[in-house]
């Protein structure tokens, strides 16, 4: 399973972007997708999950209520929706999968995912 994440880019504080992680798999909708994020220095951060059905998701405390992740199984696509901008979130932020049974399941532990993609940066100026 590849993935990639697009969407980044610069923006100034209290701005809004929106990032998009793409796959070619067939079966998208049995795969729950985490979108995690590393600034310069820092340790690999989770931010957001969502299930492969797209009803259940999970959010770190400091985007809650910034941010929102969501999906189109249809175009194989999660996004993730970055509102009110802050310097602190700039980071390359990454997508990653994992194949569960139950279309529900939100997948919390960074090491229960399987596949991985690259990341897109997001640069947030003050």
């Amino acid at each position: 399973v590849q993935l990639q994440a697009s969407g980044g880019g610069l923006v100034q504080a209290g701005g809004s972007l929106r990032l998009s992680c793409t796959t070619a798999v067939r079966t998208f909708s049995t795969y729950a997708v985490g979108w995690f994020r590393q600034a310069p220095g820092k340790e690999r951060e989770f931010v957001a999950a969502i299930s492969g059905n797209g009803r259940n998701t999970w959010y770190e405390d400091s985007v809650k209520g910034r941010f929102a992740v969501s999906r189109d199984n249809a175009e194989n696509t999660v996004y993730l929706q970055m509102n009110s901008l802050k310097p602190d979130d700039t980071a390359v932020y990454s997508c990653a999968a994992r194949r569960e049974v139950n279309a529900q399941t939100v997948v919390l532990i960074t090491s229960r995912y399987d596949f991985w993609g690259p990341g897109t940066l997001v640069t947030v100026s003050s």
